[in-house]
């Protein structure tokens, strides 16, 4: 599988499992030391196709028009973190519910437990100039924490890695983990009412 196929094919389960939006997210896989491939801004992540897609430099030219608003973010990410071979933003509901009220996600499920542990929610404080800090603020908090996935307060989650698959297994995790989360929260909530 080619490596745009390997993205149309991710983007399309992601979308699936409400990890994306229509137009919200953004996907992409570094093709050498000074170059990347990324979703489009205009790209529908159910169906993507090769146009959905653009090929950038690391030096900014007139293809980074077309490109996700998220390009500059992926780009500092691949410049500064060398076992970066894929990236995605998502904002998976319940990972992205849970974080607005938590300070950290400490799954207490299983697989949760073993493959994420816990993880310190990053607060981007305003969301004002959110957008003029975050391809800084995102690779440097990835080098600070020494991990592959961040999430952030009422933004979503960035996630690198290696391999396609590990990548989008460790957002599945998380989601899985912050749903169950929230579910035995809302359930203790009710047997408490229950008592009274």
């Amino acid at each position: 599988m080619g490596l745009k196929q390997e993205l149309k094919h991710l983007a399309l389960a992601m979308f699936r499992k409400d990890f994306v939006g229509i137009f919200h997210g953004s996907i992409s896989a570094k093709i050498d030391t000074h170059s990347f491939l990324i979703n489009k801004r205009e790209a529908i992540f159910d169906d993507l196709c090769d146009d959905s897609l653009i090929e950038l430099d690391f030096s900014m030219d007139y293809r980074w028009k077309s490109a996700s608003v998220d390009a500059r973010i992926h780009q500092s990410i691949y410049q500064n973190i060398l076992d970066a071979k894929f990236v995605s933003y998502t904002m998976p509901p319940f990972t992205t519910s849970y974080a607005i009220n938590n300070r950290t996600i400490k799954p207490v499920d299983y697989f949760g437990s073993i493959n994420i542990g816990e993880i310190i929610i990053y607060d981007p404080k305003h969301f004002e100039d959110w957008y003029e800090r975050a391809h800084t603020e995102i690779y440097k908090r990835f080098i600070e924490r020494e991990d592959s996935l961040l999430v952030i307060r009422g933004y979503g989650v960035y996630v690198y890695g290696r391999n396609i698959d590990l990548m989008i297994k460790k957002i599945a995790i998380l989601e899985n983990s912050c749903k169950i989360l929230m579910l035995s929260s809302k359930n203790a909530g009710l047997q408490t009412q229950c008592l009274l």
